[in-house]
């Protein structure tokens, strides 16, 4: 099912924006309801795609350095991979993720446990720790599926 921006939603996007000194485009709208709607993780590569054809002057890089801005804004989140291109996730709260290593497929799961990590006494007093996110890497029920046919 498609997220859309709501009116809270937007407001609070524009609220954001306001703080970081950016102007509101439509390009940006785009760009953040892109990654809102997706529900596996785009790629820049995947949201230039999905957007273009509504705004075909966007270049790949505008997406790109957006995509990062709005990382560091904290409206969305970059998923980290093992060497595979950033992917983008619009679910800021905290949650872990499931990487499958055949076809790439991410899948957020919720774990208390894991949000509550003891972080080891080497790291400790070195190491300021402001979020846990747990990465299981393996092949998902899909791929196994494949495999056995």
């Amino acid at each position: 099912m498609k997220k859309s921006i709501g009116k809270r939603t937007l407001d609070e996007f524009r609220e954001k924006c306001k703080a970081f000194g950016l102007k509101i485009t439509p390009q940006r709208i785009a760009i953040y309801q892109e990654v809102l709607n997706s529900s596996n993780h785009p790629s820049a590569e995947a949201v230039y795609r999905n957007i273009r054809e509504a705004h075909p002057n966007i270049s790949f890089d505008t997406v790109n350095r957006t995509l990062l801005t709005l990382s560091e804004m904290g409206v969305i989140q970059i998923v980290e991979g093992s060497g595979d291109v950033r992917r983008f996730d619009s679910n800021v709260e905290p949650h872990h993720h499931l990487r499958c290593i055949r076809c790439g497929a991410i899948i957020d799961f919720y774990h208390r446990k894991y949000d509550q990590l003891e972080i080891p006494k080497e790291i400790q007093g070195k190491f300021s720790v402001n979020k846990i996110r747990v990465v299981l890497e393996g092949v998902c029920s899909s791929c196994q599926d494949n495999l056995r046919e």
